[in-house]
């Protein structure tokens, strides 16, 4: 492991560090979300509500291999596997039926499917991903859950996430925008990544996170609400980025507060920690935009 890795979030983390990165090495829980679009033909446990009430229509599955999305009479897919922790992200955006949405980094698309079902009857979604490849498995992913004359309200783009504000100023009800981050989780993965890490990879892309994010508030619609997500431990690409946001931009937007069952509440948003959330690592702030 990089000493540089372990003494910078040693430092960050304290005593807290060993449980930490032990949980990150652990293999990440799932969820098994029933596709809404078509009938589910899985037969899983449901996992409580009561339990966990944010987390809806979801089975927790103990190992992602004994488990297949199945075909449906519809033609599609019927469980899409995900962190729980992108689906309660994802559903902090409160897309309502008839809004304008864009999903500015929307690879793989867990949380695009989350999105597009609240825009039951009318809306649009323009799923945003630069990547060619990761562009590739969007599409597939929305051929494979949403039927096809919904399709038509979907936009499915390449665009660098930098360019919408100034393109498509005031055009959006909700953003989301999660960040392309360090992911210390597949990081702790990857011994050749990790033995290259420094402390100037998390800072540039906590750089690059907040052109992101000023670029999606300029998109969005005054009193429009946006959601800033990453899957990242290191707070200068969390509540870094944000605390940087409201320095020099504060009057554009209000910070929301989310109250949630689980998780951890910070300076501007909330963390979840495989640590203690039991998934995760996963970071949101939820921001509305000023008439």
């Amino acid at each position: 492991m990089s000493s540089d890795f372990e003494s910078y979030f040693s430092s960050i983390y304290n005593e807290r560090w060993p449980l930490l990165k032990k949980a990150l090495l652990e293999k990440e829980t799932l969820v098994a979300r029933l596709n809404n679009w078509s009938l589910p033909s899985v037969d899983h446990p449901i996992y409580r509500e009561e339990k966990f009430p944010e987390l809806k229509n979801v089975h927790f599955i103990p190992d992602r291999e004994t488990y297949t999305s199945s075909q449906t009479a519809s033609g599609l897919l019927d469980i899409y596997f995900m962190d729980p922790g992108s689906i309660l992200v994802a559903e902090q955006l409160q897309v309502q039926d008839g809004d304008t949405v864009l999903d500015m980094c929307a690879a793989p698309g867990g949380k695009t499917l989350v999105l597009f079902e609240k825009l039951i009857q009318s809306g649009e979604l323009f799923a945003n991903e630069i990547s060619e490849s990761r562009r590739h498995r969007l599409k597939k992913v929305i051929q494979d859950f949403i039927p096809r004359d919904k399709r038509e309200r979907i936009w499915v783009k390449g665009h660098d996430g930098l360019n919408f504000g100034m393109k498509m100023p005031n055009h959006f009800d909700k953003i989301l925008l999660d960040a392309p981050c360090s992911g210390e989780k597949h990081l702790l993965q990857n011994p050749k990544e990790l033995k290259e890490w420094s402390k100037k990879r998390t800072e540039k892309l906590a750089q690059r996170q907040y052109g992101l994010l000023c670029s999606a508030m300029l998109a969005l619609k005054p009193k429009g609400r946006l959601v800033y997500s990453t899957c990242s431990i290191s707070p200068l690409e969390n509540d870094g980025v944000l605390r940087r946001f409201m320095e020099r931009k504060g009057d554009s937007a209000t910070l929301v507060h989310s109250e949630l069952s689980k998780g951890e509440k910070t300076e501007f948003g909330h963390i979840f920690m495989p640590d203690q959330a039991g998934f995760g690592p996963l970071y949101f702030a939820v921001l509305e935009k000023n008439a």
